[in-house]
Parts: structure tokens; sequence; C-alpha cells
């Protein structure tokens, strides 16, 4: 049928270059009085009211479905287009309820030309082919004639649009509240306590650019007097990146008491991470193991960013890569390096949603900002600097927060 071509053809026009009917003109007397009629007593919304820059007033208003625009022209009285007020405008207004519609509006002063009819038409030689509804006329303050019809298929096609957008919005609910329930499943992910250290105060954060993410930190308590800090960064973004982030944490903290070694720990984890993820999921990984008796601190850095040992002097210590990402490929050599704290010094491991975070310039805003930053916090306890240092980056861009952003300062005492 012509009504359900119309209405189906919108999907296909989703890929095709948009060609719409930009509005409808109607000749009235006065802008004002017809503003009035269509806002107040039909139920139109303003679509336009301003003044051109030839000094005329253009006024349009819009039905609340917004589908269409009708232009309310004031022509000067000795022009051609005012022989066209109070003519027959042709132009139909589709309701579900002409009855009803009626009935409102006529409550409320509308003239209709008679009373709403039934008609229904047939095509010859097409069997299914008939269409029908309700119809009727009515005038507005200038008695401009306008059709208000019913059809049958239009009913239909606005009932299956209402079913397909409460399907919708119920669908954005429960997607919305699993989401929330994901968010504070990660959250358990998270370090609830800290494990006390003697020779380190220590605080980690991770604030996610969605409700959940693919960042991931944690503390462990090693045993014998050792504790692990832990940071990583999983590809990609949402759902799948968390599900990772959780296969990851689960598979460090099996392992972690399973396995003595630092070497062996990082092996096995990259072994499991890669059986049990999908072709082309990684993960950078910097695994820190600090001795709180000697203040050694022996790392293993799988593609992450260089963790920052700011010396008590400000000298800056990287702790570079020794390895390469995690879950590539199902053996991996994971060479240890090992440095020295001393009190004073503190070790900073962070994401790239610190450090590649960009500005209106599209400067982005990098290590280099982030050791002076860290050198002005100097002396201040751990949490502090995170505090601040999350508020720097936050001040640097006006954007939308893009990345999760995760950081760990621990400061030798």
């Amino acid at each position: 049928m012509v009504w359900q071509m119309r209405y189906n053809s919108r999907i296909g026009l989703l890929n095709a270059p948009f060609l719409g009917i930009h509005a409808v003109n109607v000749y009235v007397r006065d802008q004002d009085e017809s503003l009035r009629f269509f806002v107040d007593t039909l139920g139109f919304r303003v679509a336009f009211d301003a003044r051109l820059q030839s000094g005329d007033r253009w006024v349009a208003v819009a039905p609340p479905d917004g589908s269409a625009v009708l232009s309310l022209i004031a022509p000067a009285a000795d022009s051609r287009s005012a022989a066209l007020i109070g003519r027959p405008t042709g132009i139909v207004l589709a309701t579900e309820n002409v009855v009803a519609t009626y009935q409102q509006w006529r409550s409320r002063g509308v003239r209709f030309h008679f009373a709403p009819r039934l008609r229904r038409i047939h095509f010859e030689g097409m069997a299914d082919a008939a269409w029908g509804g309700v119809f009727t006329e009515f005038r507005d303050v200038d008695g401009n004639s306008y059709s208000l019809v019913a059809i049958d298929e239009v009913n239909r096609e606005i009932e299956a649009q209402r079913r397909f957008a409460a399907a919708k919005e119920e669908a954005e609910r429960r997607s919305a509240q699993e989401l929330e329930i994901a968010k504070q499943v990660q959250a358990r992910l998270f370090p609830q306590h800290l494990p006390s250290i003697e020779t380190l105060e220590y605080a980690g954060v991770c604030i996610q650019a969605r409700q959940v993410g693919g960042d991931y930190y944690d503390f462990l308590d090693l045993g014998r007097g050792r504790f692990g800090l832990v940071i990583g960064d999983i590809s990609g973004k949402g759902i799948a990146a968390a599900l990772l982030m959780a296969n990851l944490q689960a598979h460090l903290r099996s392992q972690s008491i399973a396995l003595d070694q630092l070497e062996r720990l990082i092996e096995s984890v990259n072994r499991l991470f890669h059986q049990n993820t999908i072709e082309g999921a990684y993960a950078t990984l910097f695994f820190a193991e600090y001795d709180a008796a000697s203040r050694r601190l022996r790392y293993a850095n799988c593609g992450h960013l260089p963790g920052l040992v700011l010396r008590r002097d400000g000298e800056i210590e990287k702790l570079d890569s020794t390895s390469t990402v995690l879950g590539a490929f199902r053996d991996l050599e994971a060479p240890v390096e090992e440095r020295k704290l001393f009190p004073g010094d503190v070790l900073t491991l962070y994401t790239d949603g610190i450090t590649e975070t960009f500005n209106e310039s599209e400067e982005d805003f990098g290590e280099q900002r982030l050791i002076e930053e860290l050198r002005r916090c100097c002396g201040q306890s751990p949490q502090c600097t995170i505090d601040r240092l999350i508020e720097s980056v936050r001040r640097f861009t006006p954007r939308e927060q893009q990345d999760d952003m995760t950081t760990i300062v621990a400061r030798c005492k």
C-alpha cells in the first residue's frame, strides 16, 4: 500500500542522501492571530519566529510530531498571494482518532465543514488494495481549509512504532540496569583494603570513562614481607574490556598465591590469559614486587608505560618495558629488573588515560607534565598526590573523559 511504502521506506532512506519537504506556505491576514490559533487551539509548536534581513517576519509552526512545517505568510494586500487567503490549502493533517480530535478542537472554537465521515476506497484490478479511514475538514481563523484524517494504514503503523518504541525503551532500561550491576561488580574487583606495609605508603585510583572499563590496578600481599603493586590496561573499551580485566585479575590473584617467583608468575599468567581470550586481545601490565624489609623493588613491565621513580633529589628514573604485552603469544619470557628505593622516593605507575588526554590544541598531557606535577607534589601523601594529579589532568582538557584514568603512587618511608 502507498501509506505502508511511505513509512517503511524511512528505513531505507537512513543510508540515502537526505531529501525532505522543508515547509508548506499558508497565507494569512495576521501572523500573531494565526500563531495563536495553531499553537493555543490546535496544539502545534512554534518552529520559527524571526525577522529576516529584508525586514519580513518569518513565522512557522509544526505539529507535535515535528514531521512538517507550515510557514504562516502575511502577504501584502495588493499582491497575488493575498487572493489565496481563505481558500482550500490542500494540507492534510493525520491523527489517530479523528472523532476525539474533532470533539476537542470543536470545543475550542474550531469551525468544521462537517462531522467526521467514514470512507473506504478500493482500487480496480487489485484484490487486496483497499484503504480507508475517517475524514473531516476544518477552517482556520482566515477561512483557510484543511483536511483532518485518520488512515487505517497510518494508525497501524503508529501502533507498530509505539510498540517498537516501548520495546526499545524497555531494552534500554534493562541494559542500563545490567551496566549498573556490572559497574558495581567491577568496583568490587578493585582493592577493597590496603595491606599494611611498614616501609611504604601507597594509594591507587581508577576513574572510568564509561560505566565499566579495561583499566586494572591491584595491591597483593605476596607473603614473607613482599607485596605486589599491579597496574594494567586491557585492549578495547566497555563491556568486552571489563570482562578481560576480570579474567586477568583472577589469573593474577590465583597465580600470585601458587607461584613464588615473579618471572614464573608473569609467564603463567600470560599463558592462561592467552588461552582464555579471543585472538587479538592483549593487555599491558606492570607488576612491581616490593620487599618491605630491604626496600627492594623487583618489577616486570609487559609493554606498559614506564614506571617513574622520583628520587629525593628530584631526579627521575624510568622503569621501561622488560617484555612484550600479555596475551599476544602463548609463551612469554618475562625478565625481571630491580631497583632499590630509599626513604622519600616516590614510585608512580599510570595508564595512558593520564598522559594521552588532549586539550583543545591537540596537545597531550604527556609524560613531562606528569613528572612536573609529581615534583610539585614532593613531600605530600600518595593520596594527595593522586588527587592533585587527577585535578591537573582535568584542568588540562575541557573535553569529556575519553579513556580510563588509573594511577598508583607509593612513597618509601
